[in-house]
């Protein structure tokens, strides 16, 4: 199904016309440039590549100007971005299956390069799904990885927030396969499903959605229509 890229701004409250409170995470999606379009012949499934933001390119003059510092658009994404009529190449890229619409045959919606795609594809009431990443929180215990309560902090105990024993020693004679260890936590791609859409404004760029959704503030996110 056709989404859109967008920025997560943070979580506030609005409140619908029952006067309820309601949660919602602010998504800020400015209109989406259709970079490429793949089409079904092609590769067996139609698809739209969207992009979201801009890179910062090298100084076209020779001059004793200096070029910017950072990183800079390369010369194949500056050619991919050219092809679609972009001056700059997005920041990101993501592509979005367009002919899996639920249904026996599903009507495929067209776009062609150069084509623009805004939130007002969504609508208040609609149900989506929304794919970012998780906050990175670095190497952690089992305690706050996993939520295990740990041992007693009294009567002569030392091994507090340590996972314990993590297997018997005869049989199986190892340690399973998925036990739950210390480890890194965080910074993994999550999908939201059946999201609820509360509220658009189309001037701003701004999609409201009831609930949370993973990733920071300013992290990436992806919103999809779903059947």
């Amino acid at each position: 199904m056709i989404g859109i890229i967008g920025k997560k701004l943070g979580m506030t409250q609005i409140f619908n016309e029952a006067g309820q409170q309601i949660p919602v995470t602010v998504v800020e999606a400015p209109p989406n440039p259709v970079v490429f379009v793949n089409e079904k012949e092609r590769m067996g499934y139609a698809s739209v590549q969207l992009g979201y933001g801009q890179q910062r390119m090298r100084r076209a003059s020779k001059s004793n100007e200096r070029t910017p510092r950072g990183r800079r658009a390369s010369k194949a994404e500056v050619g991919h971005a050219a092809k679609a009529g972009l001056e700059a190449p997005p920041a990101v890229l993501r592509s979005f299956r367009i002919d899996d619409a639920p249904g026996k045959k599903p009507e495929i919606p067209s776009y062609k390069v150069g084509d623009v795609v805004k939130v007002d594809i969504f609508a208040p009431g609609e149900k989506v799904k929304v794919t970012g990443t998780s906050k990175g929180r670095g190497f952690q215990g089992v305690v706050k990885r996993y939520g295990i309560g740990g041992g007693p902090n009294t009567h002569g105990n030392t091994k507090h927030r340590r996972p314990g024993s993590i297997g018997p020693g005869t049989d199986p004679s190892r340690v399973i396969k998925g036990k739950k260890m210390p480890g890194h936590y965080g910074a993994a791609r999550h999908t939201e499903t059946n999201l609820r859409v509360e509220k658009i404004d189309v001037e701003r760029n701004l999609i409201y959605i009831r609930g949370a959704v993973a990733g920071p503030t300013n992290g990436i996110l992806l919103v999809r229509k779903q059947g």
